[in-house]
């Protein structure tokens, strides 16, 4: 089945879709997807860690019916681990096998053992296999993790989506799959490789989205609490800190306070539980305390807090 059979019909149907899936997207957010399947073009995503690049991937897999394949890049990932490899223990198996049954037809062995039955397929060639109905989503992760070199063999994939295997011949996909890239931008990503892509960043949002982001996801918090907790990690991200706490961390928070039968924050209660918003000792010792309900005061009158409104 062709993807644009499943896909939204337009950019509101898109917006629709992905609230159905429980995900708040931006306007421009819904454009660049719709546009994505249109086009059949890859999205690249680029913004801080826990703003919901990863989540995009796994609501459209959801939305469209069809597998999300996830590739998490990290530094040395190769071809052996991100495309295929060959079961040499498997084959040496069959090969002792062979000998023990005196079979000594070794041009038919060696062609038998580099076949399919021995392949091991990893992510890149799972996506472009014609074994699925539909294609699949692919998931490239955090392609900043990854080594320039890398950059360039998936330049070279996402070109024609084919992958030739010297045993076996070229592998092509006859429906492209869906393809998300997303990167924290730890390093700059090459900008051949975005060229080829549908770009957008993805900003921390502002308060109003948040609050509808943690309704939505922890629907069994209070209002108060919901409305509490969004404002706090908001003024969280004014503060000088080494890392700021994500919207993943945010809703992680909220479940946690639910967890605990909690209503409404108190500084007792934020204090230990600062290691869910924050990652780093060195944060959590710097709001501690003092800093905590100064936060918590301007989080109960708004008029007080910095910048003087909300969004």
């Amino acid at each position: 089945m062709n993807i644009a059979d499943a896909s939204p019909a337009s950019v509101d149907a898109t917006e629709k879709s992905l609230r159905e899936h429980l995900y708040v997207a931006d306007r421009g957010l819904a454009v660049s997807i719709y546009l994505a399947l249109k086009l059949q073009r890859p999205l690249f995503l680029e913004g801080e860690a826990g703003v919901g690049k990863t989540e995009v991937a796994k609501v459209l897999a959801s939305t469209l019916g069809t597998d999300l394949i996830r590739l998490q890049c990290y530094e040395g990932l190769d071809a052996s681990h991100a495309v295929y490899e060959w079961n040499y223990a498997r084959q040496l198996l069959e090969i002792r096998l062979r000998e023990a049954a005196g079979d000594g037809n070794s041009d038919t062995s060696a062609e038998e053992l580099f076949s399919d039955r021995f392949l091991i397929k990893r992510p890149l060639l799972q996506a472009i296999d014609n074994s699925r109905e539909r294609p699949p989503v692919l998931l490239i992760d955090e392609i900043d993790r990854a080594d320039e070199e890398f950059e360039g063999f998936l330049l070279e994939l996402l070109s024609d989506y084919q992958v030739t295997i010297p045993e076996l011949g070229t592998v092509r996909a006859e429906q492209p799959p869906i393809v998300v890239i997303t990167s924290n931008r730890t390093r700059e990503v090459h900008d051949a490789l975005k060229r080829r892509c549908l770009y957008f960043w993805i900003e921390y949002p502002d308060f109003r989205k948040e609050l509808q982001i943690v309704t939505t996801k922890v629907p069994e918090a209070s209002r108060k609490l919901a409305e509490q907790v969004t404002s706090f990690v908001q003024e969280l991200r004014s503060t000088e800190l080494y890392k700021v706490a994500g919207v993943a961390e945010t809703l992680d928070w909220t479940a946690a306070l639910v967890a605990l039968d909690q209503k409404e924050l108190e500084p007792s209660v934020i204090d230990d539980t600062l290691g869910i918003l924050l990652k780093y000792h060195e944060d959590v010792e710097a709001v501690r305390g003092e800093p905590v309900k100064a936060m918590l005061d301007r989080v109960r009158n708004p008029a007080a807090r910095r910048g003087g409104r909300r969004r």
